[in-house]
């Protein structure tokens, strides 16, 4: 698989034993070799984790040089311990990159256990060794991803070429989540790379737009956790002027398409999912409207558990459009599954049930697909079905 990774930008990813598995990858580092503005998107939770405080208070900003993280341990409701320690992992990286750039122009994620303090001799030999480790290389791309993973089975990067007539333009992006999934960003981390020239104001801006079509619109079990977080740094290094009206529209549509991409990377690998399930609501009054009702169908244990089980049962999906709390005519409910219609016009259909629970078997996604009236908003949520090994792993997870 070729990568197109943006100018500009080292990576180094490395074990330092913060992950209970011997080897596995768990501190990564990302300089740009130039100062990139930085923008962010966080999460909603109000307990929040040491490192997003910090990350909140710089940006959104045009003067960052790297970003440090690690995984395995999340420090979040670590107290001024864990304040500490996330600005200590910004002192070590400038450090150990001998002062080519400074603590303030350096970001922080962490993800994994709440309420642990940072094994600290651990991260620094980890952030040294990293920092003498950087390179642009494909290699070193995909191991600072690795760095990033927690409970996740595979791992989630995805890169774009664009091309904006004689310039071309890159975009990379790693990123990690597997469980506390809820909409409005959830215990995932993403960081976003681009050689775009892009004003601060502009990146904000373009950041919060990919989020609302992609990583707002996933879930797992719907918990929202202490430490989600999304970077884009744009460090100017593909050149050229500014990007014009026309530019930054085809750019934006490769950032979405690119953070989609990566969005739905999460719920397939969703802890002991076994689908992928994807909800389109289209027809509702506005695309909020049709959001919450995705939502309530993606939340919906019952449906979640009737995907794991291959069970075509419709009535747990218009049920739950039903309850969304948005004004609904049964009249003009439409629903199908995997291409079959199901429900149509308030009636139910006549369809073949064991070709229906052999497509949800057959295919890891599968679709449902809602349309609610004759108006224009619409929205995709993408979640996992509920399967025995979830509950299995989670009711063990720190013992």
């Amino acid at each position: 698989m070729e990568y197109f990774l943006p100018k500009g930008f080292q990576f180094a990813g490395v074990s330092c034993g913060c992950k209970t598995e011997a080897g596995a990858k768990d501190v990564a580092v990302i300089v740009s070799q130039v100062p990139a503005v930085a923008t962010g998107v966080y999460t909603q939770n109000q307990v929040v984790a040491a490192p997003v405080e910090l990350c909140r208070s710089k940006t959104p900003t045009t003067d960052v040089r790297a970003v440090v993280v690690n995984s395995g341990n999340a420090n979040a409701c670590t107290g001024a311990q864990g304040t500490a320690d996330a600005q200590r992992m910004c002192d070590l990286a400038s450090e150990a990159s001998g002062g080519e750039f400074t603590a303030d122009q350096t970001l922080v994620m962490s993800t994994g256990i709440i309420g642990q303090f940072l094994p600290m001799a651990n991260i620094e030999a980890g952030i040294r060794q990293a920092t003498r480790g950087l390179a642009e290389s494909e290699q070193a791309f995909l191991d600072a991803s690795d760095g990033l993973l927690t409970t996740d089975v595979a791992r989630k990067v995805a890169t774009r070429r664009v091309e904006l007539g004689q310039r071309v333009i890159h975009i990379a992006g790693m990123a990690k989540g597997a469980g506390m999934i809820g909409p409005n960003m959830a215990t995932m981390l993403c960081c976003l790379l681009t050689d775009a020239p892009l004003g601060v104001n502009q990146a904000q801006r373009l950041l919060n737009d990919a989020a609302g079509k992609s990583f707002n619109n996933i879930s797992v079990e719907g918990h929202t956790s202490t430490n989600d977080t999304m970077l884009l740094l744009a460090n100017g290094q593909a050149g050229g002027a500014p990007l014009s009206e026309e530019e930054e529209v085809i750019f934006a549509g490769d950032l979405q398409s690119l953070c989609i991409e990566l969005a739905k990377m999460i719920p397939a690998d969703g802890e002991g999912a076994s689908h992928l399930i994807e909800v389109s609501v289209t027809g509702a009054a506005s695309e909020d409207e049709a959001r919450q009702i995705a939502r309530e169908v993606a939340g919906s244990n019952l449906v979640k558990t009737a995907v794991y089980g291959c069970d075509p049962n419709w009535g747990r999906i218009v049920s739950a459009a039903g309850y969304a709390g948005v004004p609904l005519d049964k009249r003009h409910l439409n629903l199908k599954l995997n291409g079959i219609s199901l429900f149509e016009a308030g009636e139910p259909v006549t369809f073949d049930a064991p070709a229906a629970s052999k497509s949800i078997r057959d295919h890891h996604t599968t679709r449902i697909e809602l349309n609610v009236g004759n108006r224009s908003g619409q929205c995709v949520h993408w979640t996992s079905d509920l399967t025995v090994e979830y509950v299995r792993f989670n009711s063990e997870y720190t013992t």
